[in-house]
């Protein structure tokens, strides 16, 4: 059998990889830290050792693409990537995201003052202990500032050499192309999965133009799942979870797909890890998809 590094013992890498921004490689099946906060995405964790045990066992299997956001806590998910894994391994891309306040626990609001997205990267470079952010994500747009003053404040940023790529968070397509006017764009991060795909144009335009697209909410089954259903029965054929299948056609929908399952236990985030050497076949692919 020999010593496998890329499968058995980093068993994420079976998800292939993609380039960020043409020149930032990922693994493809990443890790979303927003359950590594309290109730609400507001405050400390239940247990934070746990959500640091969580950090360091995704990386051990072969996460090396991590998104989180200066909003989720505020600051706590970041301050936790720090504790369980800084000094970064090479290759470690931590990706995060600015451009909401939290007044309280499941509350958001947009804001895209040009000011508040400086002050927001230093704060990110701070918490996360970083020179640069590898990938910086317009959480939001805001309404109420031009769309060229938010991306402006965050090309200024890519230009002192304190973010490498943009992403946006999201948006429609004519949303990506506005801003493309203002800056480059490496990344589109929108609600997508096997059951929401109201996305499908982005998604389709983000492979065409060679931008990653970061479903967020990856593992939603719905009714997919209920007994007898199609995602519980190709479950049982392959021994794996609705879920694990969920993950498995997000992997076989597009190769500029990099979902990022998160979670607050470390079980489950072996468990999501594991979905990356699951092989759909042809008609399991096609009779998910034709499912919704």
């Amino acid at each position: 059998m020999g010593n496998d590094t890329t499968g058995t013992a980093r068993p994420a890498a079976a998800s292939g990889s993609f380039r960020i921004g043409g020149d930032l490689p990922v693994t493809r099946l990443g890790y979303g830290a927003m359950q590594l906060t309290g109730q609400g995405v507001w405050g400390e964790p239940r247990d934070r050792a746990e959500a640091v045990r969580v950090l360091r066992r995704a990386v051990e299997l072969g996460v090396d693409f991590i998104d989180t956001a200066d909003s989720y806590g505020p600051f706590v998910s970041e301050q936790i990537i720090r504790e369980a894994l800084h000094p970064y391994a090479d290759g470690l891309v931590i990706a995060t995201k600015g451009g909401f306040t939290r007044p309280g626990p499941g509350v958001w609001e947009p804001v895209g003052r040009p000011e508040y997205l400086r002050q927001q990267v230093e704060l990110s470079l701070r918490h996360l202990g970083l020179e640069r952010i590898d990938l910086y994500q317009l959480h939001r747009i805001d309404p109420q500032v031009p769309l060229a003053d938010q991306l402006g404040a965050l090309a200024e940023l890519r230009e002192a050499g304190k973010i490498r790529h943009i992403g946006l968070s999201e948006v429609t397509v004519a949303q990506i192309e506005e801003a493309r006017t203002v800056t480059e764009i490496a990344s589109v991060q929108n609600l997508y999965n096997l059951v929401e795909r109201k996305s499908e144009d982005v998604l389709e335009y983000a492979e065409r133009e060679g931008l990653a697209f970061i479903p967020w909410f990856p593992i939603a089954t719905g009714e997919l799942a209920r007994p007898g259903g199609p995602l519980d029965a190709a479950a049982r054929e392959h021994g794996a979870t609705p879920a694990q299948l969920a993950l498995a056609w997000l992997l076989r929908r597009s190769p500029a797909v990099l979902p990022i399952p998160g979670t607050s236990s470390v079980a489950h985030v072996e468990e999501n890890i594991a979905a990356a050497g699951i092989e759909l076949t042809d008609a399991e692919y096609e009779a998910l998809t034709d499912a919704v």
